[in-house]
């Protein structure tokens, strides 16, 4: 179901200190940069690797404002880990068969993610407390 682990998502005060941090500390390359309003983010990713079944990345995630998702997760947990994001090849199809084991989708239907990618969240109670990204990789042969 899983073609890897896709970004490891990391809720920041501060976007330009953390992306000097992971530049400088583990040689990343920041890929893309993006500002989501309709999750109130803005972000950056930062390669890691590419592996057969696509490239993994850091994604890091400041809020645009104190109130979004984001927001409320540094106000009650502080920076860190704020979502693990799995590859899959189909999002809509990978959500009809999680869904049918009980799992909640958060999102009725796929939306826009990071680099044009496809995505949708899982609900972190059904998952072991883990907030989980599905990611479906935009298509290279379309813009």
């Amino acid at each position: 179901m899983f073609l890897r682990i896709d970004h490891i998502g990391i809720a920041c005060e501060d976007l330009e200190e953390k992306i000097r941090l992971f530049s400088e500390t583990f040689e990343l390359t920041v890929v893309a940069r993006e500002v989501n309003e309709e999750q109130g983010v803005k972000e950056a990713m930062l390669h890691i690797a590419d592996g057969e079944g696509g490239g993994s990345y850091i994604q890091l995630l400041e809020p645009l404002s104190a109130d979004s998702p984001v927001g409320k997760f540094l106000a009650r947990r502080g920076e860190g880990v704020h979502h693990v994001a799995f590859g899959v090849r189909d999002v809509t199809e990978t959500m009809t068969k999680i869904g049918a084991k009980g799992v909640r989708v958060l999102d009725e239907h796929p939306r826009h993610g990071s680099m044009n990618s496809r995505i949708a969240f899982l609900h972190p109670k059904d998952v072991g407390g883990m907030l989980t990204e599905l990611v479906q990789a935009a298509d290279p042969g379309k813009s």
